[in-house]
Order: structure tokens, then C-alpha cells, then sequence
């Protein structure tokens, strides 16, 4: 079957999105990864498919897949990509709309400029729900990590992500440490890996080692776990931008229990079909 697409990125994280509800398909773990390999396919760090809701009162289902083939919750970047493609294509007129995710509902608005705000909901913090192996909740945990000890975040924005505080991200150890923690005993679903510089308390810089992709350009979710690692460790204000390689998102959290608030731009690069 010819199946249309539009590649998109957030920051330079880039998806493949694809309408299933004018077009009748259904992926597979196998056709992610030929849709998402960068040599024989279109490449991609992520397909991102836009389906009929299965629940009242939203408006789109949106279902993630990592580039090997796995589903996963929630992705950031992919929800503002989300959220101008469904506008473009005309499968909705409305400024705001409710997605179901696997990690549950999220709200996502075109502001003026054409960025897009996502209410990303509440963190989770409790160690048990991020998943997390630790005795009790706390501001910081230790972790080994290939023979060092770091003391760490861990926040669950539907997917789950511990922060490692560096002194200087470009020089971080990113390709190492990442594979290594993303595998760590202590986080039984896998986990995000954000390695977090501190400028000031109302700017960060942040390199994000995704779980099932590697590094990518960019992190949505990775980006308001660090703040909101940051600010529960009294480092950061309520209001911060972040500074990824890709470029820039502003992470807004007005205290626990609201919502995080992430915006930032999406951009559209070409549309066009694949035989799968």
C-alpha cells in the first residue's frame, strides 16, 4: 500500500506523521522501522500516528513509535508537530485540542505566532508511578552509574526520565553514560536521559539520550523533566527556557500539582508516500 506522510521536526527532533483516519492501515513494529531508517527508509527519530480517539470528548488519539518499532507514552516535540499537522491538514478548525495519549489526555493550542503550547499535565514524582526503585520520594537520589555516583532526579512526564546535573553539557559524557543509564536496573520500563547545565534559575542548557533512540536535537518531555527536577531541588524558577541543540523551548510550572506548560515551534520539512 501507498502510504501518505509528512516529515516534521520539533527542534530538529524529527518524526514521520501519518493521518490513519483518512487512510485505512495499520502499523506495524515493522514498518516503523522501514519508515524510520535513515538509509532505506525516510528516517526519522519517531513515527507519530494520528487516529480516530477511542475515549468522549477528545478529539484525536496520538500514538508514538520509537525508530525500532516500540510504542511509547508521551513525546513533546511530537505533540506540537502533532498538533500544527491535524491544523494543516485540515482534520480540525479548532485553536485547542484534547489528544489521548498512552500516558493519558493532553491539551495542545497554536498560539499567534504559530508555536504551540502543550499542557503536558501534572509530574509524576513518586518513585513507585515514575517507575522508580527508591525507599521514598526525594528532591534528589543516588545513583551508580558505571562505577560513579550521581545524585539525580526522577520525574515521570508519562514517560520516565532521570536528570544528571553536569558542569558544561558540551562536554558531558553523553554517549557513554547514556546507553548505560538508560538500561539501569533501577528503572524497570528503561528510562530518558537528561544531562542538565544550570546557567541561572530561569535558563538551562540540556542534552537529552532518549530511551530506544539515542541522542537526539531535541527533547520535549526531557525538557520539562529537568526543569521541574530543578526547580523541586530549589535551583530554577517557575518559568524557564531550555536551550537543547536543536534550539530553544520555555517550560512553564507554576508548583506541584498543575500542569507543566511546554511551548515551542513545529515545522513541517516535505510530504510524500511510501510502498510499505
Amino acid at each position: 500500500m501507498q502510504l501518505r506522510f509528512t516529515k516534521m521536526h520539533g527542534l530538529g527532533n524529527d518524526f514521520v506523521v501519518v493521518d490513519l483516519i483518512t487512510q485505512r492501515f495499520k502499523l506495524k513494529p515493522h514498518h516503523v522501522r522501514k519508515i524510520a531508517d535513515r538509509h532505506f527508509g525516510i528516517g526519522c527519530d519517531q513515527v507519530l500516528a494520528v487516529e480516530i480517539p477511542t475515549q468522549p470528548e477528545v478529539d484525536f488519539r496520538y500514538r508514538i513509535y520509537n525508530a525500532e518499532g516500540s510504542e511509547v507514552e508521551q513525546c513533546g516535540n511530537g505533540a506540537r508537530c502533532f498538533a500544527r499537522f491535524v491544523r494543516d491538514k485540515r482534520l480540525t478548525g479548532k485553536p485547542r485540542i484534547r489528544v489521548e495519549t498512552l500516558a493519558g489526555i493532553i491539551e495542545l493550542e497554536i498560539t499567534e505566532n504559530r508555536e504551540v503550547r502543550v499542557d503536558m499535565g501534572a509530574p509524576v514524582l513518586s518513585p513507585a508511578d515514575i517507575p522508580f526503585d527508591a525507599a521514598e520520594q526525594a528532591t534528589d537520589y543516588a545513583l551508580e552509574i558505571d562505577g560513579q555516583t550521581w545524585q539525580v532526579g526522577a520525574v515521570s512526564m508519562g514517560n520516565p526520565h532521570v536528570v544528571l546535573p553536569v558542569e558544561n553539557v558540551d562536554t558531558a559524557p553523553v554517549e557513554r553514560v547514556g546507553p548505560i543509564a538508560e538500561s539501569h536496573p533501577r528503572f524497570p520500563h528503561r528510562v530518558n536521559v537528561g544531562f542538565m547545565q544550570v546557567v541561572d534559575r530561569r535558563n538551562i542548557r540540556l542534552r537529552v539520550f532518549e530511551r530506544g533512540v539515542g541522542e537526539t536535537l531535541a527533547c520535549g518531555t526531557g525538557a520539562c523533566a529537568a526543569v521541574v527536577a530543578g526547580i523541586v531541588q530549589g535551583r530554577l524558577d517557575n518559568q524557564v527556557n531550555v536551550a537543547l541543540p536543536g534550539g530553544k523551548l520555555s517550560i512553564d510550572w507554576p508548583e506541584p500539582g498543575q500542569p507543566v506548560i511546554m511551548t515551542g515551534p513545529a515545522t513541517t520539512v516535505f510530504e510524500g508516500q511510501i510502498q510499505l
